[in-house]
């Protein structure tokens, strides 16, 4: 008999929240917290596994013209998002490690477990905006090694309610805390996720291709002893349900459900888990309308 892949589940990294200008479209400059809330709720009903919010601090004014100054504080979104949805999980994609001390994103995180009634899902990266870790006083160069060490801190932090005599609650619901799935399409950062993760999220297509590198992650694993499921992420292009209108962007694969499920089942068929889809959109309604139709006429086809 063949063997057949779980089929993948779905999330979404929510527009709204970031404005950068290499993937924001022309309504979301005007969208309201309503409309974020609004497409929250869309993809909670849609059974989308997770909903995503980026992490950024502040951005230099020579990056401003590409990639914008508007990008929602993540916890307080997330937070926020917990108590406008009732299922799809709470995803940091991902949460720039160095920008904060272990113990205050562990706390973060653990409440909004606590809040969420243990939805969350803890994305974490190395980061890239040198002026960013400027501002906060983090060295750029010993990135990698601070996401380790933060990573580490992390799940002890998540793990255990006194971490060298210090104690926080409220604890997580999750048990024994929630995924910690490690972004970034590096070498160092595949094998990171692969010896410390409990997911990868790739942050753009990896070198050596998914394939190879979902092999290269499984073999790091089982030759390192390290057992249990693994999460192996996916970013789809911008996606439209039916016709391409003239407005969508550059790259959007357009067509009918089974084009687009037959898309989806063959990223199940090289090991990935959960793909993030995002859709192309002229609007709040048209965002909706494209995550309810993905929600009943694709997901039966992929589910």
């Amino acid at each position: 008999s063949t063997m057949t892949s779980p089929l993948p589940r779905y999330g979404i990294q929510l527009p709204i929240q970031a404005q950068s200008a290499l993937f924001a479209q022309a309504w979301e400059a005007d969208a309201t917290p309503d409309h974020l809330a609004t497409i929250a709720r869309a993809a909670d009903d849609a059974g989308f596994a997770y909903v995503g919010v980026c992490d950024h601090v502040a951005i230099p004014e020579r990056l401003a013209d590409t990639m914008h100054t508007t990008w929602y504080d993540q916890i307080a979104t997330l937070g926020w998002l917990a108590a406008v949805t009732t299922r799809t999980r709470l995803l940091s994609h991902v949460h720039i490690a160095a920008y904060r001390h272990p113990a205050q994103s562990a706390h973060a995180f653990a409440t909004l477990d606590h809040l969420s009634g243990g939805r969350v899902i803890i994305g974490v990266g190395a980061g890239h905006v040198a002026e960013e870790f400027a501002l906060l006083g983090v060295e750029f160069e010993r990135r990698g090694a601070v996401l380790d060490e933060h990573v580490a801190m992390l799940k002890r932090y998540l793990e255990d309610e006194f971490v060298d005599g210090m104690g926080a609650g409220p604890r997580p619901v999750q048990d024994p805390r929630p995924p910690i799935w490690i972004g970034g399409s590096s070498p160092a950062a595949i094998r990171r996720a692969a010896l410390t993760g409990d997911g990868w999220l790739p942050q753009g297509p990896p070198p050596g291709g998914m394939r190879a590198t979902i092999a290269t992650i499984h073999q790091l694993r089982s030759r390192h002893g390290l057992d249990g499921t693994f999460t192996i992420g996916a970013l789809t292009p911008f996606l439209r349900l039916g016709a391409t209108t003239g407005a969508d962007p550059d790259g959007t694969i357009a067509g009918s459900p089974d084009r687009l499920a037959e898309m989806l089942i063959k990223l199940a068929g090289i090991g990935v888990t959960d793909i993030q889809v995002r859709f192309a959109a002229s609007s709040v309604a048209d965002h909706v309308d494209q995550l309810h139709r993905f929600g009943t006429e694709v997901a039966p086809l992929i589910g």
